[in-house]
């Protein structure tokens, strides 16, 4: 059969067989077989992911139902709506390696925030988003009703008001708000709408306490875990607090709370970090079964590459596009 004739998945189970590339057949296969046997996935996003564009491939994802919820940093919560709102706008970047001091002083005259070979323009993604966010932010201020982070993200993407500039099918973000789906936003202060919010608690404009923070959200990850009635995979991206946050409930659960729940039936991250260097974002997988996150029966995949090529591989596979 020619190459150019194969869909992704007969492109990956054909012509990935060894190192990293076997590594992502692997998982993608084990994963789309814990999905057809009923379980979900709750994917952990850190980096740059909203800004690489994963949404293309995650919205689809969350609307096929195969995503149980979702933990992300609050750069990938904000970045993914800047980008539904001023795509046009963006500027790419060529030879970014070789840009100097004053080539970036430029881009800041210019207003454009770069994130390696791409620019979130200021004012068109930024401030837009400041705009539609703080009124909400006041009433819930004045009313004194506290919401976590990503609730007032889901309000204004629900409210219409919004100018949609780039294309709503490929925002992750809103395929969530349109499902409710649970999502949690750890150390969301982190953020460039976390220092705006920041900014506008020290001019008095709202409390502090309008927005729950991260022991709310873990409290709602213990009660959502509780609850669910299919196994989970637990597919990370990146490492961080996205990652760390979320997979420390069943410990906390099964050790803190003496409950007896699951651990995570399925794992796989996408890395680079070293693990000999101590930190927890290079942690190999039987690390954690001492934490008494996984067992040493749990599925478990490494894929040591960069994030932006394999996630969305991953996600079309078990699409099957």
């Amino acid at each position: 059969m020619a190459v150019n004739s194969l869909g992704i998945r007969d492109f990956i189970d054909s012509n990935y067989q060894h190192f990293n590339a076997g590594e992502l057949k692997k998982a993608s296969n084990s994963l789309t077989k814990f999905i057809d046997n009923g379980g979900k996935i709750f994917i952990t996003l850190a980096g740059a992911m909203s800004t690489a564009r994963l949404g293309k491939t995650l919205a689809p994802l969350i609307k096929s139902g195969a995503v149980a919820g979702i933990s992300c940093t609050g750069a990938n919560l904000e970045e993914d709506i800047f980008l539904l709102v001023a795509e046009s706008k963006y500027e790419s970047i060529d030879d970014w390696r070789s840009l100097s001091s004053s080539d970036d002083t430029e881009l800041l005259a210019r207003q454009l925030n770069r994130v390696t070979d791409v620019c979130i323009p200021e004012d068109a993604a930024i401030r837009e988003i400041e705009q539609a966010i703080l009124p909400i932010w006041k009433n819930s201020s004045d009313e004194g009703k506290p919401h976590l982070p990503h609730e007032f993200f889901y309000k204004i993407l629900k409210s219409g008001q919004l100018k949609i500039d780039g294309n709503s099918e490929d925002s992750w973000v809103l395929a969530a708000a349109q499902t409710d789906m649970p999502l949690f936003v750890p150390g969301w202060e982190d953020s460039t709408m976390g220092n705006i919010f920041a900014s506008h608690v020290i001019n008095s404009n709202v409390r502090s306490n309008t927005i729950l923070g991260g022991i709310n959200y873990m409290t709602k990850l213990a009660t959502w875990y509780e609850a669910q009635e299919t196994p989970l995979a637990f597919f990370q991206i990146g490492g961080g607090i996205a990652g760390d946050f979320p997979i420390c409930v069943v410990p906390m659960l099964n050790q803190d709370l003496q409950r007896e729940v699951p651990l995570w039936a399925w794992f796989c991250q996408i890395s680079e970090s070293s693990t000999s260097y101590g930190g927890y974002s290079g942690a190999p997988p039987n690390e954690k079964i001492t934490w008494g996150k996984l067992s040493s029966e749990t599925p478990k995949f490494v894929i040591e590459s960069d994030a932006t090529i394999v996630a969305p591989l991953i996600f079309a596979y078990v699409l099957d596009y």
